[in-house]
This record gives C-alpha cells, sequence and structure tokens, in this order.
C-alpha cells in the first residue's frame, strides 16, 4: 500500500559517500524537502557529513517510518537490494544512484515495489537525453558515455595515491579506473532502453576526435543493425554522454542550417552529469508525474560479469568485486554466458579452483554466501532463460 506523502517530502537517504552527504545538505536547504535521517553502517563520527549527526541512523526501520521517500546509493547490490526490499515493505518509492545494484537486482526489485535511477549520473542522464532526442525525432543508434583515461590493471599504489589526490575511496577510484563502473552503466542503459551490445566488453572506440569516435560508433551500430550501448575512450573529449542519432533525409537542410552537420549522422551530447546536484527533480518527478525515468528493465539481456585481473589461487577470498584488485566487469550477453557471476556479488567469496588472468569467473568457481541479492539474480535468470528477444526488422 502506497504511504500517504507529508506536504513536506520527507526525503530519507541511504548510503554515505560522497552522493549520499551532497543531497543530505542539498535537501537539507530546500524549502520542499525535509531530510529525515540518513541509513549508514560507518560507526562513530562522520567528520565530513555536512549535516547535523542526530541525523545519522544505523537502524533501517527508523528512517523507513519518518520518510516519504527513500533515495539510496551505496554501491553495494547485497546491503542496497536488501534495503530496497524493506523500503517496499513500508510501501516507499525508492531513488536510486546506484547502477551497481540496479544491474543486479533491479529488475526483481522492480516488479515489488516504485523503483527508479536519478538523473545526475551517465545512465540516468543518457535517458533523459534519450526522451529529448526521440521528441525531436532522431532515431537513435548509439547510446554513449565518454571515458578519458583507461587502465584496466591498474596498481595498488597508484589507486592509494589517485584516491587520495580526488577524495575517492580505494573501491570507487579503482572501479572508475579499471572501467568496471563503465561496463555497469552501460549495461543498466542496455537493459533500461532495451539495447545491445556489439561484443563482451564492448567496443570503446578510441579515438582524440569526439564527433568521430561518435559516428565510428554509428557506423558499427548501423553495420550491426542494432542500437547499442558503447563507449568511446579520448582524453581530448570532454565530459558527458551523447547520442548518436540519424534523422529524416528530407530534413537534412534544416539540420545543416542549425549546425548539426550534414548527416547522416548527428550527435546529440549533454555536457555534463552532475550526480546528487540532479536527483531533487528526480524525486519531484517521480512523486509529482509517476515517472520512472530509468530501471533494469523487466527482463534484462545485459549483466556485468567478472574477469580476473591476475592469477587467482584455489581458497583465496575476494572481499568484494566492484572496484577491487583482483577482477573487474565486463559487459556480456547473459544468454552467452548464463554460468557467470555478476560482479556485484562478489563479496566474500571464495575460489573452489585457480583462476587465470582474463578468466570469466563463474558459479562453479566459488563458494558464495546466501543473500536476498543472490535470490533475486537466480530468479532474473530463471525468467531471462525463457526470454526470446524481439526480431528487428
Amino acid at each position: 500500500m502506497k504511504k500517504t506523502i507529508s506536504k513536506k517530502l520527507r526525503i530519507g537517504i541511504v548510503g554515505t559517500g560522497g552522493i549520499g552527504r551532497g543531497l543530505a545538505k542539498l535537501i537539507a536547504r530546500r524549502k520542499d524537502m525535509a531530510l529525515s535521517g540518513v541509513l549508514t553502517r560507518r560507526k562513530g563520527l562522520i567528520e565530513d557529513l555536512g549535516v547535523d549527526q542526530d541525523y545519522l541512523t544505523m537502524e533501517p526501520e527508523k528512517l523507513m517510518e519518518s520518510s516519504d521517500i527513500i533515495v539510496v546509493s551505496t554501491g553495494d547490490p547485497i546491503y542496497s537490494t536488501e534495503v530496497i526490499d524493506k523500503a517496499f515493505q513500508f510501501g516507499l518509492p525508492v531513488v536510486t544512484m546506484d547502477a551497481d545494484t540496479q544491474v543486479v537486482t533491479g529488475s526483481w526489485l522492480s516488479k515489488r515495489g516504485i523503483i527508479t535511477e536519478a538523473n545526475g549520473d551517465q545512465p540516468g542522464c543518457l535517458a533523459a537525453l534519450n526522451k529529448e532526442v526521440v521528441q525531436m525525432g532522431f532515431a537513435p543508434l548509439v547510446y554513449g558515455n565518454i571515458k578519458g583515461f583507461l587502465n584496466q590493471n591498474p596498481s595498488l599504489e597508484d589507486m592509494l595515491f589517485w584516491g587520495q589526490k580526488q577524495g575517492y575511496s580505494l573501491s570507487s577510484v579503482t572501479s572508475f579506473t579499471d572501467g568496471t563502473k563503465l561496463q555497469i552503466e552501460q549495461a543498466l542503459i542496455a537493459n533500461g532502453l532495451g539495447l545491445e551490445i556489439v561484443q563482451q566488453g564492448l567496443v570503446g572506440y578510441e579515438t582524440s576526435d569526439f564527433e568521430k569516435g561518435a559516428f565510428a560508433l554509428g557506423e558499427i551500430a548501423q553495420k550491426e543493425n542494432k542500437i547499442i550501448s558503447d563507449y568511446i575512450i579520448s582524453r581530448e573529449s570532454p565530459p558527458g554522454v551523447f547520442i548518436t542519432a540519424t534523422h529524416q533525409e528530407d530534413l537534412a537542410a534544416e539540420l545543416k542550417t542549425y549546425k548539426m552537420g550534414d548527416g547522416p549522422y548527428y550527435l546529440l551530447y549533454k555536457p555534463m552529469h552532475l550526480c546528487f546536484f540532479e536527483i531533487p527533480n528526480s524525486i519531484l518527478n517521480l512523486v509529482n508525474h509517476d515517472e520512472i525515468l530509468l530501471d533494469n528493465g523487466r527482463t534484462p539481456t545485459i549483466s556485468v560479469g567478472a574477469i580476473a585481473k591476475n592469477d587467482l589461487a584455489a581458497g583465496s577470498i575476494i572481499d568484494k568485486g566492484i572496484g577491487s584488485m583482483e577482477v573487474r566487469g565486463e559487459a556480456l550477453k547473459i544468454k552467452d554466458c548464463p554460468e557467470h557471476v555478476p560482479i556485484g556479488l562478489l563479496s566474500k567469496v571464495q575460489l573452489k579452483r585457480n583462476v587465470e588472468q582474463g578468466e570469466l569467473i563463474t558459479f562453479d568457481d566459488i563458494n558464495i554466501p546466501d543473500s536476498l541479492a543472490l535470490t533475486a539474480w537466480k530468479s532474473t535468470l530463471a525468467e531471462q532463460a525463457t526470454y526470446k528477444e524481439p526480431v528487428r526488422r
């Protein structure tokens, strides 16, 4: 049963990372919203919280009882799945900035309650840009992310240095650097909008020319007769997200007039993704207009598997998959690798055999603890096994 929402929206936040802390500061200053609490697993004082420590709680039920809507951003699919399921038991809608969780359990969760990914991170920004592009009559071919730098196996020393320099946790800076975060983001937009991927790990077209790279991916998509999720690697390109699209030939002259080029490919671009700054608008769109900006789809076809960065010995423990020094993530088609372990489920798992560098880790390779997230994934996998992809004409 949906909870009655108070006049001043009471926002409960789950997570005290950069997104959660930033959003708490924003909400505390708004006249139409009130911060009801911040759920954390950290013990003691959080010096950089930005709001009064009294907002902190370690009790999910306490947060749910005092909130009209919950915003989740933890990067931990196992924990987030439990909290979101609890929110649904309280009749609360959930907004996430948590692609890590969405690609593992989002489809299962979307059948149990109201959940949407927020605008502000790359998947949400692409979903919002898509609405604009389609309304203008464009036919998208590529939904693209922009990565300035990629090192699939960075050293611990480098990651510690850059984490401290940029103010990120070790796991966050590692997942950015080795491409895991990007692969997860592009898997989410693929599932949410019904897109395809060209190959495992995506193409990742490397270029010094933003438009050239975007159009090259457009050519690949057209050749494959697919609408794809992918990315470019370019130090020279600005941050943001892009869509490569075509349009009706008889409107080419008008598009050229508006500085869109000669066609047949057109580049539509959002120059920033402002993360938590954009979450309040997603909250209002959900509450006032029932807008589900993006979710992981009812029957996802893309997942993110775990690739060993180095040789791993039987008996060793992978404490955390996303942002670890042992594995990195690659987007893949579930039907091609149904036995793979989603990287978001790798939490305190033990290897049963030696795994060589570059191998995809499967469920046969590990001992994995039970969790609600694991149950959710098995349910999603069972549904995917009977899913038939629509034939594109």
